[in-house]
């Protein structure tokens, strides 16, 4: 199971901008005037088109500068993410259910820094489901597609076992997250919980579409009915 973050499992948009701007200063020296809205790229993405529409020409050391001021500035704010920001509905239920089906191993597909990631998850109590290691996360250097087959290839690795889309599901709220699946090789279970509508995610290719993930027992017997049991089982 691989699960997008932000409005999938939290919202924490506040905090997140505020880093930004905190992390856009440190690096450029000036107040960030516009924020390049997320629908569902990764940060790395984020920071180039943010730097260029604020008038930045980019070099090769903006990157992992910005990357490192970012995860600095969230870090520095992680007692702000419970109080401002919110899980999203039937999140940590999802999870949990998710989690007692037979051989599912649990991580997340995110355009979100690791570290990041960690903590957003860290301040709703969701973080004792997820391995962290098998993620794909934003600060590396693939489309999210790619990134999907990255983490099939670090779970194989771990668990001795081939991922494709007969045992990988992902769990996401935009458009790019669906095209990443079918595209990556997963089935795909959409949430509009996020800015796309139902009939969007339809559109976009997904397999399920809910309204969210307050129905845990919906969100189990989706992703049974897209894995193959013998293969689930045997990851």
């Amino acid at each position: 199971m691989l699960w997008n973050v932000d409005l999938t499992l939290v919202d924490v948009a506040i905090v997140t901008r505020d880093a930004y701007a905190e992390a856009f200063r440190a690096v450029t020296g000036r107040p960030l005037v516009k924020l390049v809205p997320p629908m569902g790229r990764p940060d790395s993405e984020i920071i180039f088109e943010t730097l260029a529409v604020n008038g930045v020409v980019a070099d090769d050391g903006h990157l992992p500068r910005f990357l490192d001021a970012l995860a600095s500035a969230f870090a520095d704010r992680r007692r702000r993410l419970a109080k401002e920001g919110r899980v999203m509905a039937g999140a940590k239920d999802a999870l949990r259910s998710v989690a007692r089906l037979d051989g599912a191993t649990q991580a997340v597909l995110t355009g979100t820094i690791k570290s990041n990631a960690v903590l957003k998850l860290q301040a709703f109590g969701l973080d004792e489901y997820v391995d962290f290691e098998l993620g794909g996360y934003g600060e590396e250097p693939y489309p999210k597609a790619s990134l999907l087959q990255v983490t099939q290839g670090r779970a194989k690795a771990r668990l001795g076992v081939p991922f494709t889309s007969a045992n990988t599901v992902m769990i996401g709220d935009s458009a790019r997250d669906v095209q990443a699946a079918r595209i990556g090789g997963a089935r795909m279970i959409a949430v509009a919980s996020g800015r796309a509508t139902a009939a969007e995610l339809r559109e976009a290719g997904a397999d399920v579409v809910l309204p969210d993930l307050s129905n845990a027992a919906e969100v189990v017997a989706a992703v049974a009915a897209l894995t193959s049991p013998t293969d689930r089982i045997a990851g």
